[in-house]
């Protein structure tokens, strides 16, 4: 596979991609005519982290100096540090404005994980974090059949056959800021990691803004109660250029490469 590189300069046309219709409607991305700079973030964000420190996006360049981890200075200081010009620190700091509690708990489970392990040991809990935090993709559902044909890679009957169904019993809500960068030159290959999350059917009802509320309170109460991401199991493969809207997929015979919409592996036994 070819190493992705993103847009060196500012490119509103990559925005125009549907999967990024909720950044477009919440925070008028596509509008933007340049990158915007850290306070801009302040206008979208009150929050504070599990320190109850305010969260505040700073210039990456204000820590050259800086010894503690990239987790640590979050948590020790509430200051996000931010590459300007840069796709990964932009969805990033997105993320924070869409999921405050969510991302606040991830940072201080970090935390917690580097006071056990240290920085040069990641355990498994910190592996599923980084890997959500990266690439996940919360796929809420208000029917239970969703979970079971997506995890099983039933991609035809999920895709095409109950594809009138997307945005009426499930919904997807992008977490992993780094999915968001690649969507930016979308290629065949794509993928992303869903963590199913039950819903009431009147979410999809709500509007945007309280859906994001809604959500970020579930996986909250998902990763500090149930401990969804103890590990990776939980995390399903997921093409994101078959998700209904995302990409020009209408016509049924974009899923038929196989190479990408793959099928299950079947377990030995």
């Amino acid at each position: 596979m070819k190493r992705f590189t993103p847009y060196e300069q500012w490119h509103s046309p990559s925005l125009e991609n549907g999967a990024f219709s909720h950044l477009n409607t919440l925070f008028s991305l596509n509008g933007l005519s340049d990158w915007p700079q850290c306070a801009w973030f302040s206008s979208f964000l009150d929050a504070k982290n599990a320190n109850q420190q305010t969260i505040r996006f700073v210039d990456d360049a204000c820590f050259s100096e800086e010894e503690r981890y990239y987790e640590q200075i979050i948590f020790d200081t509430g200051k996000v540090p931010t590459r300007q010009q840069n796709w990964h620190d932009l969805f990033g700091g997105l993320i924070w404005c869409l999921f405050p509690k969510t991302k606040a708990l991830i940072n201080q489970r970090h935390v917690e994980e580097i006071t056990l392990h240290g920085t040069k040991v990641r355990s498994k809990h910190r592996n599923a974090l980084t890997l959500f935090d990266e690439c996940g993709v919360v796929l809420a559902v208000s029917d239970d059949v969703w979970p079971a044909l997506l995890k099983n890679h039933q991609w035809q009957q999920a895709f095409i056959e109950q594809r009138a169904l997307w945005g009426k019993t499930i919904a997807p809500f992008m977490f992993g800021h780094a999915n968001y960068e690649m969507l930016t030159k979308p290629y065949i290959g794509l993928t992303g990691k869903a963590l199913f999350v039950k819903v009431p059917s009147d979410i999809f009802c709500k509007d945007l803004a309280q859906q994001y509320q809604y959500i970020d309170q579930t996986l909250y109460e998902m990763i500090s109660v149930d401990n969804c991401l103890r590990d990776n199991s939980q995390l399903s493969p997921l093409p994101l250029l078959g998700v209904p809207g995302w990409y020009d997929n209408n016509n049924p015979e974009f899923y038929s490469n196989t190479d990408y919409f793959r099928p299950k592996r079947r377990t030995r036994t």
